[in-house]
């Protein structure tokens, strides 16, 4: 059985798509860019903010989903430019310390033309 999980702490579905949805005990979370969910506005600016927006939604969503950050088992990373990549990759291990797997790409466009991106599969 699928369970939905929504949350107003992180940003509405902007499509016909899930924030996350558990089967098993496992979460499987939509790819989060750096939407603020209070105003739907994409506010933060350069790849520091828009990662720490990104890594909020997503915590957001974990806790929704009765896990954490600890327990992610999987990451898949976009990034609009690779030459962003140290810079997010700083940000990124301050909250994935138990380092899941990982897949991190560079991409043409993403949603928005936002900076990054980011999905997590998670244990619950």
């Amino acid at each position: 059985m699928l369970k939905k999980i929504a949350t107003d702490k992180a940003p509405a579905a902007i499509g016909p798509y899930s924030q996350g949805i558990i089967t098993g005990n496992l979460l499987f979370a939509s790819g989060q860019i750096a939407i603020n969910p209070a105003n739907g506005v994409i506010e933060a600016e350069g790849i520091v903010e828009q990662t720490e927006q990104v890594m909020k939604n997503i915590g957001a969503i974990l806790e929704a989903a009765g896990t954490d950050y600890t327990r992610v088992v999987k990451t898949t990373c976009f990034l609009a430019d690779m030459n962003d990549f140290g810079t997010f990759n700083e940000i990124y291990a301050r909250y994935f310390t138990e380092k899941p797997a990982r897949s991190c790409v560079a991409v043409k466009t993403l949603p928005k033309n936002v900076l990054c991106e980011v999905e997590v599969i998670a244990e619950v």
